[in-house]
């Protein structure tokens, strides 16, 4: 099976392999984001070892079958090791009688579930790298998990034996509206691209979730058949979700949910309002974490301080689950196709767009020929003459100007009116009193089919459009 996208991951995995030295990659990502299927179909299976935790699995369990996959991948017969020690030094073995010419690949699978509590998993592997393998040049050893913060906690973080071991990080992101595009193509799945943008504000790009489409189906059947039919594919996958990146997941889903509440993001004192933490190190490893996975941003208002940040919520499947699915009180099983063209529906739509904007920055500066340019992009609250006002994206230039980007979902054509021009002109107006800024200001408008050209569009510098999405 070919592999869509991933090209910069794919160069990071042969450079590793055809280099003449010894590499530790550590491949993370959201669950279902697709880790092991880059890896698998990038070796397409020639490993030298793999092995694949066994979730929920004690030690003896884990043990039992990293033996299973000694005895097929070996040319001799293992006894079972009672340890990880013994169990690494088998490994050892196996690699150095191996038959394979030039780079051994070894590939640990969802490692966090193999270090179950007290099994010194984790201390054996130390052992194992130090003591053996990072003197191997013949040895490119790729681990993989789904719990970032264990992840990131154990081995980026690592004070101890593993302390910059670590030769490549590689972050398997969601993929792109235009990657969405050329996954549904190779699968010969039909969809106009506001069908495949709707894909994208309901399932955020992740590759498994749009594996699970029907090629016969609607959109809106697909989305009733995976979230509101009786048997819902991805009945469960938010708790799912959670329980597989942390291991203690209570306290981030009530973060989550406090979030959720909010669609422009809350500070740290609005989080600790609306749930049962405190404000100390527990919730900032929380924050942390859920950054750290790609759940939520921390951002600042444009001239705020650190201390001022907002967080935001920002995963598409999470935001829909709290939306529709959470409280089960939805009974219709085609919900999504006779909920077309409600206003709920129309009202949850802008908000997603706004998220879909964040997530295509890049091409968002590539239309606006700025690609090259050094900017920082965040938000605006106005604290004075306008209570309430806001801009959800502004983008700060190293060229003295200043993007003003007003984000919004249509069906057709935007239409600018006098009001709507009036109070594009008084927030502007407010921006750069309360700012205090010199540099020109910008008025962008990113929508979906574009702006109707009437009297008040001559007032707009630039456009983005929905298609412009799909570019690299």
């Amino acid at each position: 099976m070919d592999i869509i996208a991933r090209k910069t991951e794919q160069d990071l995995l042969a450079e590793c392999y055809a280099d003449n030295q010894p590499h530790f990659v550590v491949v993370y990502g959201r669950r279902r984001v697709g880790k092991t299927f880059l890896v698998r179909e990038f070796f397409e299976d020639r490993f030298c070892f793999r092995f694949t935790g066994v979730a929920n699995a004690d030690k003896l369990d884990q043990l039992r079958e990293f033996n299973v996959a000694l005895q097929q991948y070996g040319q001799m017969a293992f006894p079972a090791a009672g340890n990880w020690f013994d169990a690494f030094g088998q490994l050892r073995a196996l690699i150095e009688q191996s038959k394979i010419e030039g780079k051994k690949v070894v590939f640990l699978d969802e490692m966090p579930g193999i270090d179950t509590h007290k099994s010194k998993f984790l201390m054996a592997f130390e052992h194992f790298w130090n003591g053996w393998g990072s003197g191997r040049a013949d040895l490119l050893l790729i681990v993989c998990g789904s719990a970032t913060a264990w992840i990131a906690n154990k081995l980026f973080r690592n004070r101890g034996g593993l302390y910059n071991r670590v030769t490549r990080q590689l972050y398997l992101r969601p993929f792109t509206l235009g990657e969405c595009e050329a996954y549904f193509r190779s699968r010969d799945i039909v969809l106009g691209r506001q069908q495949i943008l709707e894909s994208y504000m309901i399932f955020g790009g992740i590759p498994y979730y749009l594996s699970l489409f029907r090629k016969e189906k609607s959109l809106s059947q697909n989305v009733d058949m995976l979230c509101f039919g009786k048997s819902a594919a991805l009945a469960g996958e938010y708790e799912a979700l959670y329980t597989s990146l942390f291991e203690r997941p209570e306290g981030y889903i009530e973060v989550v949910e406090a979030l959720a509440r909010k669609s422009s993001g809350s500070t740290r004192q609005e989080i600790v309002a609306g749930t049962k933490l405190t404000s100390g190190g527990g919730l900032a490893k929380i924050l942390e974490d859920l950054e750290q996975c790609g759940l939520i941003r921390k951002y600042q208002s444009y001239g705020k301080k650190n201390r001022d940040a907002l967080y935001q919520l920002i995963d598409f499947y999470t935001l829909f689950h709290m939306k529709y699915l959470r409280d089960e009180n939805i009974s219709d099983e085609h919900y999504w196709t006779n909920s077309i063209d409600t206003g709920e529906r129309n009202a949850w739509a802008g908000y997603a767009f706004e998220r879909v904007c964040l997530q295509h920055l890049d091409q968002i500066k590539q239309k606006l020929s700025i690609a090259g340019i050094l900017t920082h992009a965040c938000a605006w609250r106005s604290g004075e003459a306008s209570p309430g006002a806001q801009i959800d994206l502004v983008i700060e230039r190293r060229d003295g100007v200043i993007n003003l980007c007003e984000i919004k979902f249509s069906k057709i054509e935007y239409t600018i009116t006098k009001e709507y021009d009036m109070k594009l002109r008084s927030r502007k107006e407010a921006f750069r009193r309360e700012t205090h800024t010199r540099k020109a200001l910008h008025t962008t408008f990113i929508t979906t089919y574009g702006l109707a050209h009437n009297a008040y569009w001559n007032d707009v510098q630039s456009e983005v459009a929905m298609d412009d999405f799909f570019g690299e």
